[in-house]
């Protein structure tokens, strides 16, 4: 007889036009990012990748640095952030080659569930050859304008199907546009 699983930990969502939690990890060349400090222009766009061995995350990452500078232009900032040892961040830097992204490391992993983020547990030994770590966050992909309040968020459960980069470019110039509103912040009954 096999026992029973305790019941899963629920992510706590984040609500639309409503304040982040706070956020302060070191990065590999740019120092400590504080989120509450970043004052973007415009936003912030705060993506958490799985790890250096999640190879998707090689190959989404390498998108978002070919964009960097598209954003940049916007008045949006850009933090690439995991709970990777300085080490591994590096290593993963390394295979990037976009100095100007600031990479984070040693995200805190209470910290990430309090960002809606899903925690995995390791399976060994990836595709790229690299081990997993013992637990590690899934990834998300977080607007945050200058006020520290959240005007988009995607979570997965998943390496894959994540919210790309040209796309968001695009929604970015809609939004700044149009002044469009942050959307999905009503929280009373239905």
């Amino acid at each position: 007889m096999s026992t029973p699983l305790a019941p899963p930990a629920s992510p706590s969502a984040l609500m639309p036009r409503q304040p982040v939690p706070a956020l302060s990890v070191p990065t590999l060349d740019h120092g400590q990012f504080t989120l509450a400090d970043d004052a973007a222009p415009n936003f912030t766009i705060v993506v958490v990748y799985r790890g250096l061995h999640c190879p998707i995350c090689l190959k989404y990452l390498l998108e978002l640095g070919r964009l960097h500078a598209e954003f940049e232009q916007r008045g949006v900032k850009l933090i690439a952030l995991s709970s990777d040892t300085r080490e591994r961040a590096q290593a993963m830097a390394d295979k990037l080659r976009v100095p100007a992204l600031r990479v984070g490391y040693d995200l805190d992993l209470a910290q990430a569930r309090a960002w809606g983020l899903y925690i995995s547990t390791s399976r060994g030994t990836t595709s790229a050859g690299i081990e997993e770590p013992a637990l590690f966050s899934e990834p998300g992909v977080f607007i945050v304008r200058p006020d520290g309040t959240l005007y988009y968020g995607a979570v997965q459960t998943m390496p894959f199907a994540r919210p790309h980069f040209d796309e968001l470019l695009a929604a970015l110039d809609f939004a700044l546009a149009k002044n469009y509103p942050a959307r999905g912040e009503y929280a009373g009954p239905v």
